[in-house]
């Protein structure tokens, strides 16, 4: 189910989804990543693991939150990250870490999102995930086939090649 979401905040992730395309362009996983600061965006990251190097932590909101201008950490709250997908336990971690008040994410990602392990995380993390405002899957119809397509390229590099 769509939740609703502002004009800005649909850019946003209309952006994320052209980012999403630009990596799985290049060979890497169709996921993309927005950030704003009071609706600006101040930065943005494409899933980047396989290509150019393997390097499995360059997911697009970790490659995104490393853009982010230094300065605006002290009003983390203020900072809403936009993914095309609902971001992973390493993601969350770092999102929790850095302070972000909101994410919005396109579509629900059952295989690898974080939402398997709420109630479940060690108190520390579950308290900071609370004051976290997450709204999705906001985009399912746009961001679902983009998952889809993450999960078979994630299997066809499973598969032993003889």
């Amino acid at each position: 189910m769509e939740e609703h979401i502002s004009d800005t905040d649909r850019s946003h992730l209309n952006r994320a989804i052209q980012l999403a395309l630009e990596a799985e362009e290049n060979g890497n996983l169709p996921i993309g990543c927005v950030i704003s600061f009071d609706g600006m965006k101040v930065a943005e990251g494409k899933n980047a693991m396989w290509v150019p190097d393997f390097n499995p932590i360059r997911h697009a909101e970790i490659e995104a939150l490393m853009c982010v201008p230094r300065d605006l950490w002290e009003d983390s709250h203020r900072i809403t990250i936009y993914s095309t997908l609902e971001p992973c336990l390493m993601c969350t971690a770092a999102i929790l870490q850095h302070g972000v008040g909101k994410v919005i994410f396109g579509s629900s990602d059952d295989y690898g999102g974080v939402r398997c392990v709420l109630g479940h995380m060690p108190p520390y993390f579950e308290e900071k995930f609370a004051s976290v405002q997450w709204l999705g899957p906001v985009l399912p119809k746009e961001c679902d086939p983009l998952f889809q397509r993450a999960i078979e390229a994630i299997e066809r590099r499973r598969r032993p090649t003889n």
